[in-house]
């Protein structure tokens, strides 16, 4: 368990445990692997857990009817997440948790997590603050859903991508499909934007990795409705 000890040390929420507090958290921990694309829990089941990544990538997913997918966030090490029902009975996931490579995560039920927390009022602040920014980023999510066209969608996914590696190349490591659920498309209309992107020579597409070579362009893309 150092490694959790490790993180809960470096968390937002749990590094304001003391000694004996942090002790309970790792004791009272479930830990679970998972395979790339495992799933850990399903829409629409009571889930009344709080989860923190231990490592690999854990995606909260949207599927509609029709079988497209959303990913609405992707966790990696020492993110947190939780089902409604850890804070309220009887409300589903609206959302399923998958693993996005193979990933570890540490697991706390309600029951065992909740008298720690309320001993502590300063992780129960910082919970809340982190509630917030996760509603801050949804809104930000459905803004650009509804009023950004899925080629500025498509702009901006590949804008954060350079922005991770300061403008350097970036690998081809994602499918089409998983690019698609990122912007909440089909992975046909993902490959024509990327495609036009390469006709007006905003990105360059070889075999193995996109170059950025235009971010003006790039950046006007994203910025128009």
């Amino acid at each position: 368990m150092d490694n959790l000890n490790t993180l809960l040390q470096s968390s937002q929420v749990f590094s304001h445990l003391d000694d004996a507090q942090r002790a309970r958290v790792i004791e009272n921990s479930m830990e679970r692997k998972y395979k790339k694309d495992q799933i850990i829990a399903l829409y629409g089941d009571d889930w009344p857990y709080l989860f923190m990544v231990g490592k690999g990538k854990v995606n909260a997913v949207k599927e509609s009817i029709e079988g497209r997918k959303l990913i609405v966030t992707v966790l990696g090490p020492g993110d947190i997440l939780w089902g409604i029902s850890f804070f309220q009975d009887d409300i589903t996931l609206p959302v399923s948790f998958t693993a996005g490579t193979n990933s570890c995560i540490y697991l706390w039920s309600r029951e065992k997590l909740l008298p720690i927390l309320m001993d502590n009022g300063r992780c129960l602040w910082e919970l809340s603050r982190l509630m917030v920014s996760r509603m801050q980023y949804a809104s930000e999510l459905v803004e650009g859903l509804a009023f950004q066209s899925v080629a500025g969608r498509v702009a901006r996914m590949v804008q954060d991508l350079f922005d991770a590696r300061s403008g350097a190349p970036v690998a081809r490591n994602m499918t089409l499909d998983e690019m698609a659920a990122k912007v909440g498309t089909t992975r046909e209309v993902v490959c024509r934007a990327l495609y036009r992107m390469a006709e007006d020579d905003i990105i360059r597409i070889t075999r193995t990795e996109f170059i950025l070579t235009d971010e003006i362009a790039l950046a006007r893309m994203v910025s128009q409705q």
